[in-house]
């Protein structure tokens, strides 16, 4: 196999994950030779495959942005196709699409540990030819779910339905909704979106849940930024992005730590704009805030569909399907032309390629995390998983910034490779994200590697402490086997 297929580093993965890894590599090892491998035929990622109405991000965007490419917008909430005209650009600016290589599949890596390099095996989509690359480093950046399809239970007597049935990872644009009534089954960050987005044109919206979820609003767009901007562009959207950082820092330690007290804040202010019965019915969970990822809307938007009779919330659980609807254990009918499945996502490690170490497969949950980035006996490979109390990206920055400093490292000091090495004398913990009650996450409990009981082996869910550490603190440590 000649050098033209010997990379410094594979990604997998061209959505915002991919995108963040190669500007890194692009502004700290510009001498380094990357490829992106893409499954799909545009880059972009969860925003390239969403297509169903309102899709929006769920995080507000000067931190969800890039940190090398700051967010232009005003929008604090951006929707779908502009996150993806953003990445666009961003791809641009750091001149990044000449090394990415569309409708492939990695199926698996492998690790030969002779030569110090990952034997790539890659299925061409279009052709169904396999091809084998080489690599030193490993980034996945393939995100936390299946792309082929969504959660989806099987409720009874489904075939009896004579309207649409669709999760919205298969929603279609040429599917009609005017006019037409929707059951949204889910109480998620994808129901509270479809809800008021379908109720502009729908006849009517109802959300069915079997439990509700915590609602936080917020200002559409950021109500002093002109002022900041006429000082410069630039403190404007770092001023912003430091505060939001720090912002959401703090509240979720004191969400975390005064369980109570937020909740009944929480709920206090959804009952200025809904009455109060409704809310203590439908818009009160049985959990504390943050055992689960808080939802934010944009302006009441919401509140404001159900205030207008366009939309509405009902918790119950569905014991069936009818010809034209759905049966609630209650006994009540809801009729329905489409219904949309918006019960989740199916969790997957890596987009589903296997790893293996000289050819013997890797169990992920046998393994633990290093810094949340880098699994135990794993050597030259990162992943990227994002946060689950604050944005995603932030997490991914990080991530492509450490893999950055260990390229350096390595470099410098002439090692070919580094594995996380477990201590002895530590003790391992329950799955990583157990700590969190989301239905998506607990299905899938049995795939996540373990932590430990003291850092750099724990998922501290921290991004400020995570910043330092990552940024500033020692590559080389005991936990860290570098070799020549």
């Amino acid at each position: 196999m000649n050098d033209d297929n010997l990379y410094d580093v594979i990604i997998i993965g061209a959505g915002i994950s991919g995108i963040s890894s190669a500007s890194h590599l692009e502004t700290y090892c510009p001498k380094s030779k990357y490829l992106i491998i893409e499954n799909r035929q545009d880059i972009g990622g969860t925003w390239d495959l969403f297509k169903y109405p309102g899709i929006r991000s769920d995080s507000d965007m000067h931190t969800m942005g890039l940190r090398l490419f700051p967010w232009p917008g005003k929008k604090f909430l951006a929707d779908g196709p502009s996150i993806k005209d953003y990445l666009l650009k961003a791809i641009e600016s750091f001149n990044i699409k000449k090394n990415i290589s569309f409708n492939k599949n990695v199926i698996s890596i492998n690790w030969k540990d002779k030569e110090s390099l990952w034997h790539v095996n890659i299925n061409d989509n279009q052709t169904n030819k396999r091809i084998q690359l080489r690599s030193k480093f490993v980034h996945s950046c393939a995100g936390y779910y299946r792309y082929s399809s969504g959660y989806k239970p099987k409720f009874k007597s489904m075939d009896n339905f004579n309207g649409i049935f669709v999760h919205p990872q298969e929603w279609h644009e040429s599917i009609n909704y005017k006019n037409k009534n929707i059951v949204v089954i889910g109480s998620g960050a994808t129901a509270i979106t479809l809800v008021p987005a379908m109720a502009e044109h729908a006849k009517l919206v109802t959300m069915v849940q079997r439990s509700p979820t915590y609602i936080a609003s917020m200002e559409d767009e950021y109500k002093y930024l002109h002022h900041l901007s006429k000082i410069s562009k630039k403190f404007a959207y770092w001023f912003i992005r430091l505060t939001n950082i720090v912002r959401q820092q703090w509240m979720y330690r004191q969400i975390r730590k005064w369980p109570e007290q937020s909740k009944e804040k929480i709920l206090d202010l959804i009952k200025e704009e809904l009455p109060k019965e409704y809310v203590e019915e439908h818009l009160t969970p049985s959990y504390y805030p943050w055992e689960q990822r808080l939802c934010i809307i944009p302006d009441n938007d919401l509140f404001k569909a159900i205030n207008q009779n366009k939309a509405e919330i009902v918790t119950d659980h569905i014991d069936s399907f009818y010809d034209n609807g759905i049966i609630l254990k209650s006994g009540k009918k809801i009729e329905a032309d489409i219904i949309i499945s918006a019960t989740g996502l199916v969790l997957e490690n890596f987009g589903g390629m296997e790893i293996l170490l000289d050819g013997v497969p890797i169990e992920i949950s046998d393994t633990v995390t290093y810094k949340s980035m880098m699994h135990s006996e794993i050597p030259n490979f990162l992943n990227t998983f994002g946060y689950i109390n604050a944005s995603w990206t932030l997490k991914a920055d990080l991530t492509s910034k450490f893999l950055t400093r260990l390229i350096n490292f390595m470099e410098k000091n002439s090692y070919q490779s580094c594995r996380p090495i477990i201590p002895k004398n530590m003790h391992l913990q329950d799955e990583w994200l157990s700590e969190f009650s989301s239905g998506y996450i607990q299905r899938a409990r049995n795939i996540f590697p373990k932590q430990g009981n003291k850092k750099p082996w724990i998922n501290t869910q921290n991004y400020i402490i995570d910043w330092f550490e990552i940024n500033h603190g020692k590559i080389q440590d005991r936990n860290l086997l570098f070799k020549k």
